[in-house]
Protein backbone atom coordinates (compact mmCIF):
# COMPACT_ATOMS: atom_id res chain seq x y z
CA UNK A 1 0.00 0.00 0.00
CA UNK A 2 2.62 2.64 -1.26
CA UNK A 3 0.14 5.31 -2.64
CA UNK A 4 -2.57 6.21 0.38
CA UNK A 5 -3.89 8.51 -1.77
CA UNK A 6 -5.76 5.96 -4.63
CA UNK A 7 -6.14 3.61 -1.27
CA UNK A 8 -8.18 6.60 0.81
CA UNK A 9 -10.55 7.44 -2.33
CA UNK A 10 -11.12 3.83 -3.05
CA UNK A 11 -12.30 4.05 1.18
CA UNK A 12 -14.13 6.91 0.51
CA UNK A 13 -16.23 5.68 -2.32
CA UNK A 14 -16.74 2.44 -1.12
CA UNK A 15 -18.25 4.02 2.68
CA UNK A 16 -20.60 6.00 0.57
CA UNK A 17 -21.33 2.73 -1.29
CA UNK A 18 -19.45 2.16 -4.26
CA UNK A 19 -19.73 -1.50 -5.16
CA UNK A 20 -16.54 -1.22 -7.59
CA UNK A 21 -14.82 1.05 -5.43
CA UNK A 22 -15.22 -2.11 -2.64
CA UNK A 23 -14.17 -4.65 -4.91
CA UNK A 24 -10.88 -2.46 -5.91
CA UNK A 25 -10.42 -1.51 -1.81
CA UNK A 26 -11.03 -5.28 -1.05
CA UNK A 27 -8.14 -6.42 -3.68
CA UNK A 28 -5.69 -3.76 -3.12
CA UNK A 29 -5.62 -3.90 0.66
CA UNK A 30 -5.61 -7.96 0.80
CA UNK A 31 -1.88 -8.49 0.78
CA UNK A 32 -1.24 -5.77 3.37
CA UNK A 33 -4.24 -7.37 5.53
CA UNK A 34 -2.60 -10.91 5.41
CA UNK A 35 0.74 -9.27 6.46
CA UNK A 36 -0.85 -7.28 9.08
CA UNK A 37 -2.74 -10.67 10.65
CA UNK A 38 0.67 -12.63 10.10
CA UNK A 39 2.25 -9.97 12.59
CA UNK A 40 -0.21 -11.37 15.44
CA UNK A 41 -0.65 -15.28 14.80
CA UNK A 42 2.37 -16.75 13.64
CA UNK A 43 0.94 -19.96 11.56
CA UNK A 44 0.10 -18.84 8.30
CA UNK A 45 -3.42 -20.53 7.84
CA UNK A 46 -4.59 -18.58 10.98
CA UNK A 47 -2.94 -15.22 9.73
CA UNK A 48 -4.93 -15.98 6.75
CA UNK A 49 -8.21 -17.05 7.83
CA UNK A 50 -7.67 -13.71 10.43
CA UNK A 51 -7.49 -12.28 6.82
CA UNK A 52 -10.29 -13.21 5.49
CA UNK A 53 -12.37 -12.55 8.43
CA UNK A 54 -10.48 -9.00 8.30
CA UNK A 55 -12.16 -8.62 4.41
CA UNK A 56 -15.19 -9.47 5.17
CA UNK A 57 -15.84 -7.32 8.06
CA UNK A 58 -14.29 -4.32 5.92
CA UNK A 59 -17.27 -5.57 3.39
CA UNK A 60 -19.91 -5.40 5.95
CA UNK A 61 -19.01 -2.14 7.53
CA UNK A 62 -16.79 -0.07 5.04
CA UNK A 63 -20.53 1.86 5.67
CA UNK A 64 -19.12 2.86 8.85
CA UNK A 65 -15.73 4.43 7.67
CA UNK A 66 -16.63 8.03 8.32
CA UNK A 67 -13.29 9.65 7.32
CA UNK A 68 -12.37 11.22 10.04
CA UNK A 69 -9.24 9.27 10.08
CA UNK A 70 -7.23 7.40 7.71
CA UNK A 71 -8.50 4.26 6.00
CA UNK A 72 -5.14 2.43 7.00
CA UNK A 73 -5.90 3.48 10.36
CA UNK A 74 -9.68 1.73 10.65
CA UNK A 75 -8.28 -1.00 9.38
CA UNK A 76 -5.57 -1.38 11.98
CA UNK A 77 -8.65 -1.74 14.58
CA UNK A 78 -10.28 -4.08 12.42
CA UNK A 79 -7.00 -6.32 11.65
CA UNK A 80 -6.49 -6.10 15.50
CA UNK A 81 -10.19 -7.26 16.46
CA UNK A 82 -10.26 -10.19 14.10
CA UNK A 83 -7.07 -11.39 14.84
CA UNK A 84 -7.55 -11.17 19.03
CA UNK A 85 -10.79 -12.99 18.10
CA UNK A 86 -9.42 -15.68 15.85
CA UNK A 87 -6.65 -16.01 18.64
CA UNK A 88 -10.00 -16.69 21.35
CA UNK A 89 -11.67 -19.18 18.94
CA UNK A 90 -8.03 -21.30 18.39
CA UNK A 91 -7.43 -21.11 21.44
CA UNK A 92 -10.95 -21.86 22.81
CA UNK A 93 -11.18 -24.87 20.07
CA UNK A 94 -7.58 -26.18 21.55
CA UNK A 95 -9.15 -26.96 24.89
CA UNK A 96 -12.79 -28.06 24.21
CA UNK A 97 -10.70 -30.67 21.60
CA UNK A 98 -12.50 -33.83 23.04
CA UNK A 99 -9.96 -36.95 24.09
CA UNK A 100 -11.85 -39.56 21.76
CA UNK A 101 -10.94 -38.02 18.56
CA UNK A 102 -8.45 -40.48 16.72
CA UNK A 103 -5.20 -39.37 17.63
CA UNK A 104 -5.00 -38.59 13.27
CA UNK A 105 -7.71 -36.31 13.39
CA UNK A 106 -6.32 -34.14 16.48
CA UNK A 107 -4.86 -31.01 15.75
CA UNK A 108 -0.78 -30.91 16.73
CA UNK A 109 -0.57 -27.83 18.89
CA UNK A 110 2.45 -27.16 17.78
CA UNK A 111 1.51 -26.09 14.52
CA UNK A 112 -1.37 -23.96 15.23
CA UNK A 113 -1.19 -20.43 16.26
CA UNK A 114 -2.23 -21.14 20.32
CA UNK A 115 1.32 -22.08 21.17
CA UNK A 116 3.45 -21.36 18.37
CA UNK A 117 5.56 -18.53 19.89
CA UNK A 118 6.05 -14.95 21.07
CA UNK A 119 3.40 -13.23 19.29
CA UNK A 120 1.32 -15.54 20.91
CA UNK A 121 2.42 -15.03 24.61
CA UNK A 122 1.68 -11.44 23.73
CA UNK A 123 -1.77 -11.97 22.65
CA UNK A 124 -2.42 -14.14 26.04
CA UNK A 125 -1.04 -10.83 27.83
CA UNK A 126 -3.34 -8.74 25.80
CA UNK A 127 -6.16 -10.88 26.56
CA UNK A 128 -5.57 -10.87 30.00
CA UNK A 129 -4.83 -7.31 30.01
CA UNK A 130 -8.08 -6.71 28.72
CA UNK A 131 -10.02 -8.95 31.34
CA UNK A 132 -7.58 -6.80 33.97
CA UNK A 133 -7.62 -2.72 32.65
CA UNK A 134 -9.61 -2.86 29.28
CA UNK A 135 -8.83 1.08 28.87
CA UNK A 136 -4.90 0.23 28.43
CA UNK A 137 -5.46 -1.96 25.17
CA UNK A 138 -6.12 0.14 22.91
CA UNK A 139 -3.06 1.93 23.49
CA UNK A 140 -0.89 -0.73 23.10
CA UNK A 141 -2.17 -2.25 20.62
CA UNK A 142 -2.11 0.60 18.04
CA UNK A 143 1.44 1.62 19.06
CA UNK A 144 3.32 -1.58 19.62
CA UNK A 145 1.71 -4.39 17.30
CA UNK A 146 0.10 -1.65 14.69
CA UNK A 147 3.46 0.37 15.48
CA UNK A 148 1.25 3.64 14.50
CA UNK A 149 2.74 7.05 15.31
CA UNK A 150 2.29 7.98 18.78
CA UNK A 151 -0.11 10.97 17.22
CA UNK A 152 -1.97 9.02 15.21
CA UNK A 153 -2.55 5.96 18.31
CA UNK A 154 -3.87 9.09 20.08
CA UNK A 155 -6.23 9.96 17.37
CA UNK A 156 -7.27 6.69 16.95
CA UNK A 157 -8.63 5.95 20.71
CA UNK A 158 -9.98 9.27 21.38
CA UNK A 159 -7.70 10.70 23.56
CA UNK A 160 -5.09 13.27 24.34
CA UNK A 161 -1.28 12.60 22.98
CA UNK A 162 -0.02 12.56 26.94
CA UNK A 163 -3.10 10.41 27.76
CA UNK A 164 -1.63 7.71 25.10
CA UNK A 165 1.26 7.56 26.16
CA UNK A 166 0.50 7.82 30.16
CA UNK A 167 -2.00 4.39 29.28
CA UNK A 168 0.73 2.74 27.32
CA UNK A 169 3.19 2.95 29.74
CA UNK A 170 1.28 1.32 32.00
CA UNK A 171 0.44 -1.27 29.54
CA UNK A 172 3.79 -1.75 29.48
CA UNK A 173 4.72 -2.37 32.85
CA UNK A 174 1.64 -4.45 33.32
CA UNK A 175 2.30 -6.77 29.93
CA UNK A 176 6.19 -6.59 30.45
CA UNK A 177 6.49 -9.50 33.70
CA UNK A 178 3.47 -11.37 32.31
CA UNK A 179 5.74 -12.06 28.67
CA UNK A 180 9.17 -12.58 30.44
CA UNK A 181 6.89 -15.29 32.83
CA UNK A 182 6.08 -17.24 29.62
Amino acid sequence: MQDQAPMEESARRAAAGDEAALDRLLTEIRPEVVRRCARFLPCREDAEEAAQDVLLQVARHISAFEGRSRFGTWLYTVVANCCRQKYRELKRRAVEQPAAIEPAHVVDPRTTSVIAGSRVDLLEALDRLEREHPHLVAPLVYRDICQLEYAEAAERVGIPLGTLKSRLHEARKHVRPWLSAS
